[in-house]
């Protein structure tokens, strides 16, 4: 799973939901850093200064609530950003992070997925993969159960099914697949090539045939809009992996249509991974995981 995780908090009920799937998705022993970014307020320098200093002693003071309420073996960071999705993104590559955690914003329904304004843009790009929790994911005390795949039968869906299998191995929760062939001339064909209607009872046989040598895995193949039939998909699992785009910089994350679409309407937590080669990956993940005596 991941080994240096860095958790955004704002003293809401939002952190806290994203502090609980850090948990979840860390190892034992990982670094966990909880980071409260403040925003540059205004452009006269000293109007900043003079008000620099009251802002910090608020972040700590917030900081060290978080930290009581998280538990002592967690690190803390006081930043200073334009957005918060832009300080994260920062000190994400400062302190080489392979997972940052935010929670949903207040808009958010209970149990749904939502960026806020402030993380959005800025996320586009992470250095590393980004997991959103769920509105109210705190309240629920119970390990992750249902892992759920956004399936297409490209590397980084077989990376994104890879990392699936491995954060499910402490719970033996169970792994959940989802391949959907997508309506011709749909929104939403950011996952595989439209087909055209004749084609599709064969597009469809052969992807079934696929899903059906994954081992390990429950996987369906359905009809529909891609980012409709995903997001309904987040009913049946506790969190949905999804794999960037298939294009632009390696350990990047990149969102493209789908996962745009996702983090405004999915029903579950999501996990947005970095887009990187199936050897990187598999390395990382060696030096990652713990020695088991």
């Amino acid at each position: 799973m991941f080994s240096n995780v860095l958790v955004g908090v704002d003293g809401s009920s939002s952190g806290r939901d994203a502090v609980t799937l850090a948990r979840r998705l860390a190892w034992g022993d990982s670094s966990l850093t909880l980071a409260h970014v403040r925003g540059d307020g205004t452009r006269d320098p000293r109007a900043r200064a003079r008000g620099a200093d009251d802002a910090l002693e608020a972040s700590l003071r917030l900081l060290a609530r978080e930290r009581a309420a998280a538990g002592p073996d967690v690190m803390t960071a006081a930043l200073t950003a334009p957005s918060p999705g832009r300080g994260l993104h920062v000190q994400a590559e400062e302190q080489g992070s392979d997972l940052i955690v935010v929670g949903s914003c207040g808009q958010a329904r209970m149990g749904r997925a939502m960026l806020g304004d402030g993380f959005r843009s800025a996320l586009n790009g992470a250095p590393c993969a980004v997991a959103i929790a769920c509105a109210g994911y705190s309240r629920r005390d119970v390990p992750l159960r249902g892992i759920g795949v956004a399936y297409n039968r490209t590397r980084e869906s077989d990376a994104a099914l890879s990392l699936a299998r491995e954060i499910a191995e402490p719970t033996c929760a169970s792994v959940r697949a989802l391949e959907v062939v997508p309506v011709t001339g749909s929104d939403y064909q950011a996952f595989v090539p439209a087909v055209a209607d004749e084609g599709v009872d064969v597009t469809l046989r052969e992807a079934g045939d696929h899903m059906d040598q994954l081992a390990g895995v429950d996987g369906r193949v359905v009809y529909g809009l891609v980012g409709e039939e995903l997001a309904a998909f987040g009913v049946e699992v506790d969190i949905l992996l999804v794999g960037s785009r298939g294009y632009g910089p390696t350990q990047r994350v990149m969102l493209g249509n789908t996962s745009d679409y996702l983090e405004r309407r999915a029903y579950c937590s999501l996990l947005l991974l970095a887009r990187a080669a199936p050897l990187q990956r598999r390395r990382a993940a060696e030096r990652q995981r713990p020695v088991r005596l």
